[in-house]
């Protein structure tokens, strides 16, 4: 059985407005601004495929309707998959190797870089075997372990050109204004 894809280029049926067929393939595909603005980059893409002929058929037909013109394009029948060839599963599992015995550490390396070796004590931990962990070492209760840090540094401002102003003086506060007398003005009508 014959199976198709919708293939659509940004391509406009005849005498269909450019904003008017964005708007209805926003509303067909229930898409936000930019996904349509994707559709009408002008690059070929493919809207729906595995499609037998007649609803390949009726996808065409809806979205000429919205203005956008698209191709029924025929799926090739075969497709061709390459097989791969897994690499052999190693001999035995690392677990079960048995290990040497650790060498003497160089004497080149500090103490602080040098690699503890961990002996598994069931199937579950030996998969841990071969992980390298740094050897740290434990303070002394009550010794400061963090790094210690620079004291701050006052930044240098230029202050030269601020005075400070005597106490009690004005500086250039608002002055509340008293309460002003109203004259009765009882007597006065407007006429």
């Amino acid at each position: 059985m014959k199976r198709y894809e919708i293939v659509f280029s940004g391509q406009l049926v005849p005498g269909a407005q450019l904003d008017r067929v964005q708007a209805n393939m926003a509303k067909l595909f229930q898409a936000d601004a930019q996904r349509i603005a994707l559709l009408f980059s002008g690059r070929r893409l493919v809207l729906k495929n595995n499609l037998d002929q007649a609803g390949a058929e009726k996808y065409r037909s809806t979205l000429e309707r919205a203005g956008a013109r698209v191709e029924v394009v025929e799926m090739p029948e075969q497709v061709e998959v390459e097989e791969v060839e897994l690499a052999p599963p190693p001999d035995e599992p690392t677990w079960t190797r048995k290990t040497t015995s650790p060498a003497a550490p160089a004497s080149g390396r500090p103490k602080a870089e040098q690699k503890s070796r961990l002996e598994p004590r069931d199937v579950y931990a030996a998969a841990f075997v071969d992980v390298e962990a740094p050897d740290f070492t434990l303070s002394e209760p009550g010794q400061d372990v963090q790094d210690p840090k620079a004291e701050p540094v006052a930044p240098r401002l230029d202050l030269s050109g601020l005075s400070l102003a005597p106490a009690g003086s004005d500086m250039g506060e608002s002055r509340r204004v008293e309460q002003a007398r109203v004259p009765d003005i009882s007597h006065l009508k407007l006429a």
